[in-house]
Formats: structure tokens, C-alpha cells, sequence
């Protein structure tokens, strides 16, 4: 009866999730819905179909339990997209979470089934039952990954990490080391520091409830930066469907008039005047391809915020520098959200780079204290501080994330930004 209870869910969702998207929202989130989908079911029914299996009878039982409940929440959040808005904790609790996680776990069984079939047909091949029994255990390993990665999905890692600026760096854009305090003494720095809190993908949603980054922006204020720079992507569907949510979650900034800036992502375009009325109701600047210039104890600084664009990249930020030339004796600070732009900053252009929107590969080895994550060797610079000659990129791995996939061994990060200038003065135009 469960087994046929769990294949309905998964008809339900597959087939009525998308028609009914379709006919209330449209075609766009029908496709979203259906790819999502897409991507969960294969796995999870033939690994439903495997567990149940060799499970004893009651485990088989209360597996099929779990994977009905799961299938039956995903669909009841998709569904709820439909008509987006920000909903209360019951239902994130009990329909958006485990909904997630299932998909996530979907997708993670099928990966696993598919790259573990030639191995089991070379064994079977062979007659090794054995061997074929004691690998049967590994097809709970997906499940336990999926599981685990919620609370690295929830939780914020709170640190400090100290970002020394150079007169020179390697030739090409590459991975640098920077400390990183977290609930330990750090060693004073040789020089005044700038103290920065960056907020970077918020993403106002289920995982980023407003009461959630209210206290995050609390405990992190308490710190009591020079600036706080928020760099893109503030909202979900979610959080763009309840107007006036986003003002809301960033009240705090408040108490800190002149020093807070800001500037778009690529989330925040659909819903611009939102996202522009929201900040500038907490007294923060949004810069769209603007500049600021603030004094701090630091001294003199040039803050340039780069709107974000999907192509021209190059033409675009260069462009922008060259219209606003680095100031006389300021240190120079570029928001840029996507930091893929950095390897196109000229080099001794600007000091330090900061961005967002990779979430730090999401998917990685960080929360084991490896830096590798699927983006390690891709376009992005995925996580923490980079250099290119003198020029200095440091990337958030995320206040928040999206929701699809989870994070996976990559915790977002709350954190407190030291810039040392190391003997640096700022360089004269």
C-alpha cells in the first residue's frame, strides 16, 4: 500500500504540479517545476525500489514512510510557488525543508546508482555475491548526505578572517591563504584594520526567513564595522512575493546611516524596485554602476558598485572603472556580485574586490576544512581570497542560498572582514 501510495505522490507532483503551474503561473515556472522534478524522481523510485528490497521488513516499512512524506512535501512546495509568498514556520517546517531535501536526495541517489552500476555488474559478473551484498549497505550513503547537509544548510559559520593587502601578487588570478578566527583569540594586527561586514545572497526565502537575518544582521553589527557592503541577491520567489518583506529583514541597518552600500544581482533585476525600496527605507546607498566615497578611521575610501550583467562583462566593468578613477590617497573597494569580472580588473586598479553569487560551490569539502568545491576549477573563484598582481578578490560563500540544491559541505558564512594594508599605503591617481 505505501509503495503504491508513494508512486501516486509522484505521478500527482510530476504530472500536476507543472499543469497547474501552467495554467496559474504560466510556462516559465511550469518548465522550473518540471525540471526540478525531473531531476529528483528517477533516483529516488529506483532507490526506493532497491532499499525496500534487501530492508528488513520493518525498515523497508518506515523507508517508504519517509520517502512518501518526502515526495507529498515536495509537491506541496512546489505547488505553493505557484502563488509565491513568504509562508510561516509550520510550513516551512513540515512542507519546505523536508520537500527540499528530498529533492536533494533524488538527485543525489540517482548520481550515486548511476556511478556505482559498473562496479556491481563487473561483481555480478564475476559471482561476487558477497562483495555485491556488503556494497548494498553504500545506497544509504546519498540518503545520509542529503540529511546531513540541512543543518549546513541552516547554519551561518561565524568567524573573522583577516584579508592583507599587497604592493604585488601571482600573475593570474589565484587562490590566496587568509586566517580565519572562529570562536578563537586572533593575534592583533600589525596596523589599524578596516573592519567590513559583507552581507552577500541573502536570499530572503523558506531557509532565510525574515526573523533569521534580522538576528544574523544583529549579531553581526554588534561587531561594530567601518562598512557594511551588501553585495546582491537579496530575495527568492518567495521574498518576492511578500512586499515590504526585505525592509523588514534589514531594519538593523538602520543604525548605521551613511556607512551601509549596496549594489544588485543577478536575482534582484526582476524585482528592482523592490530591492531599491527596501534598502534605501534602512538608509543604505545602492550603487548601480555609481561610486561613494566615505571616511572611515581607516582613512579615505572609494567604494565603485558594479551593476550586474549577464554578458560584456569585460567592456562593462572596465568601462566603469576608467569613468571613475581611483581617488587621491583612497583605498579602493569594487562590489562587484558576480566574481568572475575580477580576472577583467586592470591590475593595481582597485584594492580589494568583494563579491557573492557562487555560495561558495555550494557543493565542496569546506565544512572538513578542504577548500575543494565543484567550482574549484572552473570560471568562478569560488570561495575566499584570490589575488591577481596587487589586486585583492575576496568572495562570500553566502549569507543565505536559494534553496535547490542544499548546501552540501559548504556552510554559508557570517563573518567579520579585516583588511590589513601590510605597509600599503593608497596609491595617488
Amino acid at each position: 500500500m505505501l509503495h503504491w501510495a508513494f508512486l501516486a505522490a509522484v505521478a500527482v507532483t510530476t504530472l500536476g504540479v507543472p499543469l497547474y503551474a501552467w495554467a496559474v503561473r504560466g510556462r516559465a515556472y511550469a518548465v522550473f517545476a518540471l525540471v526540478i522534478v525531473g531531476l529528483a524522481v528517477p533516483g529516488a523510485v529506483a532507490m526506493d525500489a532497491r532499499l525496500a528490497a534487501w530492508l528488513p521488513d520493518a525498515g523497508a516499512v518506515a523507508l517508504r514512510v519517509v520517502f512518501l512524506y518526502g515526495m507529498a512535501a515536495a509537491g506541496m512546495h512546489l505547488a505553493a510557488l505557484v502563488r509565491p509568498r513568504l509562508r510561516g514556520f509550520a510550513f516551512r517546517l513540515g512542507a519546505s525543508i523536508p520537500g527540499m531535501t528530498f529533492v536533494a536526495a533524488g538527485f543525489l541517489c540517482g548520481l550515486w546508482l548511476l556511478a556505482m552500476s559498473p562496479l556491481r555488474q563487473v561483481l555480478a559478473s564475476v559471482g561476487w555475491t558477497s562483495a555485491l551484498a556488503a556494497l548494498r549497505w553504500l545506497d544509504l550513503l546519498p540518503l545520509a548526505v542529503a540529511v546531513i547537509s540541512v543543518p549546513t544548510s541552516v547554519r551561518l559559520v561565524e568567524e573573522v578572517v583577516r584579508v592583507p593587502l599587497a604592493a604585488d601578487g601571482p600573475p593570474k588570478v589565484s587562490r590566496l591563504p587568509a586566517a580565519r578566527y572562529r570562536g578563537r583569540a586572533r593575534p592583533p594586527a600589525d596596523a589599524r584594520t578596516l573592519r567590513l561586514v559583507q552581507i552577500a545572497d541573502p536570499h530572503l526565502g523558506p531557509w532565510q526567513p525574515v526573523a533569521k537575518l534580522v538576528r544574523t544582521l544583529e549579531r553581526l553589527l554588534a561587531r561594530a564595522p567601518d562598512l557594511v557592503l551588501l553585495t546582491g541577491d537579496f530575495l527568492t520567489m518567495e521574498g518576492s512575493g511578500t512586499p515590504g518583506a526585505l525592509a523588514q529583514a534589514l531594519a538593523p541597518l538602520r543604525r548605521f546611516p551613511e556607512r551601509c552600500f549596496a549594489i544588485y544581482g543577478n536575482h534582484d533585476h526582476g524585482v528592482a524596485d523592490e530591492v531599491a525600496a527596501s534598502l534605501a527605507a534602512n538608509g543604505v546607498r545602492l550603487l548601480v554602476d555609481d561610486e561613494a566615497l566615505v571616511e572611515t578611521a581607516l582613512g579615505a575610501v572609494q567604494i565603485v558598485g558594479a551593476d550586474y550583467v549577464g554578458r560584456g562583462r569585460r567592456a562593462h566593468l572596465q568601462t566603469l572603472l576608467a569613468r571613475f578613477p581611483r581617488r587621491d590617497a583612497h583605498l579602493r573597494l569594487l562590489l562587484l556580485h558576480d566574481p568572475r569580472g575580477f580576472r577583467h580588473v586592470p591590475i593595481g586598479d582597485v584594492d580589494l574586490t568583494l563579491s557573492g553569487h557562487t555560495h561558495g560551490g555550494q557543493l565542496g569539502l569546506v565544512s572538513l576544512g578542504l577548500p575543494w568545491t565543484i567550482l574549484t576549477r572552473s570560471a568562478w573563484p569560488d570561495h575566499g581570497l584570490f589575488g591577481h598582481g596587487s589586486n585583492r578578490l575576496y568572495v562570500h560563500r553566502g549569507t543565505g542560498f536559494y534553496g535547490f540544491p542544499l548546501r552540501i559541505g559548504v556552510p554559508g558564512e557570517a563573518s567579520v572582514l579585516e583588511v590589513v594594508r601590510d605597509g600599503i599605503s593608497p596609491r595617488r591617481a
